[in-house]
């Protein structure tokens, strides 16, 4: 979908459709007036009438209306009048491109940004107009024979900005949007795709090719070379599948080369079944998901570059499918890890934490500022937060409260968890420095102060994104979170937002 800015009345757009809001009790938004007035008040009759009366997610489609140049008029309910909450802004937004992409409109211009969000300014309400759009109008259909087509669906939406004072702000954030929407597009187009398509060698070709159209740095470690580098932790993980693992390393340079870079860390299992500690059957198909960390950083990058940020990123990817076979990690074996620390692995369904220590150790040859790690890593994350925050844990409080700060600013939430040494107690082994499993209890602590062990020598966070990363039943499928979370921290480093 293409977008633009404009500012102007709306009664004097040229489009297949003028969207407005309506709030209860009869009342008129500020482009709704305009548009009334136009009309000699033909919008305030049918208001009036009850045809359309306010509510929250209610929509009226009116055709012909007097004294306007465009060929419909969408009315959007927006409830009572008030300073509107995140979630309700991006309610009314949905609601409206989503009957919009039902009515045969090609083109459409929307007053939406207009409303009053607590704490937002119109930079954010666009941001989020563009980000809410392009969600509404997803899909994934590439493996069906008939597809769901859309009559005409609508192509291009113009963003009304009430004052001209604000258009070069608005046309920054709208840049900004659209490069946070691409990065979620490519994140649930990765996380959807099956993973008899989407193994580890499709992954790293995916990489490769976004480092062709986007100019970045691009470097594919195969299993011999991170058997030279002692990655035994990682390679545990490969034993049982026949797909080759790997390690993509990807890089971003819109800073200074000795301005040192931020590190993204993607958890890549891109078919996920347990190994020898075999999952249920029941869900397993959604294990796909479990590559969503990769694909998240890959959107991210995408987002970044396509914004132009002036900072350094690596993003790092371990790939691999987590199987079983005759050769593949059995519970209590011993496996030693890049950083020259040994494991206990009691469970091979704890596989994250083991491709994700040796790819943190891995980092520190870049001598990052920050490094940042994103995996589904716990269903013991889902029982606790569910599907609305991801957890949150970092070796640096400051480091926590950036990120929270920008999950707030994306609504793409996270909840700082503790990483106290008490829970360190838990990965005790009498036969190795740790085990892989802390056991039933406090799950994405345990997991994340294994991690920790590796984050020692830089500024570390771990986002475990098991609830967040995707949704079951009717609307089954990748979200693209945590993308809009890294990209607005990444806009906070540069110091554009």
């Amino acid at each position: 979908m293409e977008f633009s800015i404009k500012s102007g009345s709306p009664e004097k757009q040229r489009s297949a459709c003028v969207v407005v809001g309506i709030f209860e009790l009869r009342k008129l938004t500020l482009a709704a007036e305009l548009l009334d007035k136009a009309a000699g008040g033909a919008i305030g009759d049918i208001v009036r009438r009850g045809d359309m009366d306010g509510k929250s997610g209610t929509t009226l489609l009116l055709h012909n209306v007097p004294g306007t140049l465009c060929d419909r008029v969408l009315l959007v309910g927006l409830g009572k009048e008030r300073d509107f909450r995140e979630k309700e802004f991006a309610q009314a937004i949905r609601t409206a491109v989503k009957t919009l992409n039902e009515t045969g409109a090609f083109d459409a211009s929307i007053f939406l940004t207009e409303l009053a969000v607590k704490k937002r300014n119109i930079a954010w309400r666009i941001r989020q107009t563009v980000i809410v759009a392009r969600d509404a109008t997803y899909r994934f259909e590439q493996f069906k024979s008939k597809k769901n087509e859309v009559r005409r669906p609508l192509r291009k939406l113009t963003l009304g900005v009430e004052r001209r004072n604000e258009l070069a702000l608005a046309e920054q954030a709208l840049t900004q949007g659209s490069a946070i929407a691409e990065g979620m597009a490519l994140a649930k187009d990765l996380g959807n795709l099956p993973p008899n398509v989407c193994n580890p060698t499709y992954l790293a070709s995916r990489a490769q090719t976004l480092a062709d159209e986007l100019g970045l740095h691009c470097e594919i470690l195969e299993r011999a070379d991170m058997e030279k580098l002692g990655m035994n932790a990682l390679l545990s993980v490969a034993n049982g599948t026949h797909q080759p693992p790997k390690l993509i390393v990807l890089g971003y340079q819109g800073a200074r080369s000795n301005e040192k870079p931020l590190v993204l860390v993607g958890k890549g299992i891109t078919f996920d079944s347990g190994g020898v500690s075999l999952k249920p059957a029941a869900d397993m198909d959604e294990m796909k998901y479990d590559m969503c960390g990769a694909a998240s950083v890959l959107g991210t990058l995408v987002a970044a570059a396509l914004m132009k940020l002036p900072l350094n990123l690596k993003v790092l990817i371990p790939a691999t499918e987590n199987m079983p076979g005759g050769n593949a990690t059995r519970p209590g074996d011993i496996v030693a890890s890049l950083s020259g620390q040994t494991i206990e692995i009691l469970n091979t369904d704890a596989e994250g934490r083991l491709i994700l220590c040796d790819t943190l150790s891995y980092a520190e040859r870049f001598d990052p500022d920050t490094v940042i790690d994103v995996a589904t890593l716990t269903g013991a994350c889902v029982v606790a937060l569910g599907g609305v925050a991801s957890g949150l844990f970092a070796n640096k409080d400051s480091l926590a409260r950036d990120l929270l700060e920008a999950g707030d600013e994306a609504h793409d939430r996270a909840w700082h968890l503790p990483l106290w040494d008490d829970y360190q107690e838990l990965l005790k082994s009498p036969f190795a420095d740790m085990t892989n499993s802390g056991g039933r209890w406090a799950g994405p602590v345990t997991a994340a102060c294994f991690l920790s062990r590796f984050a020692k020598k830089f500024d570390w966070a771990h986002l475990d994104i098991a609830g967040t990363a995707w949704k079951s039943g009717a609307d089954k499928g990748a979200t693209g979170r945590p993308v809009p979370l890294l990209a607005h921290y990444l806009l906070q480093r540069a110091g554009h937002n």
